[in-house]
């Protein structure tokens, strides 16, 4: 898997959100560079976990529609008569 990357906007705006929340929950004030850092930490080390877990929701996801296709065919299926 590549490294996480976030445009200029969304980096900013996620720096901002875990500024806020270090603010609001901790009681700590965390600058946009420090935030920043530990944006990256984030993304590096916990960022794959979600990515998998992601995949994993969607697999299980896939797996539980084609179902429901297969499921439609055989409804549509026609009778055969044996001879």
């Amino acid at each position: 898997m590549s490294r996480i990357e976030f445009d200029p906007a969304q980096r900013a705006l996620l720096t901002r959100k875990l500024s806020a929340y270090l603010a609001r929950e901790l009681d700590v004030e965390v600058g946009g560079l420090a935030a920043g850092l530990m944006l990256d930490f984030l993304a590096e080390e916990l960022g794959p976990h979600f990515y998998n877990q992601g995949l994993h929701d969607a697999q299980a996801l896939f797996r539980d529609k084609w179902e429901q296709v297969v499921e439609a065919v055989y409804e549509i299926e026609k009778p055969v008569k044996d001879r």
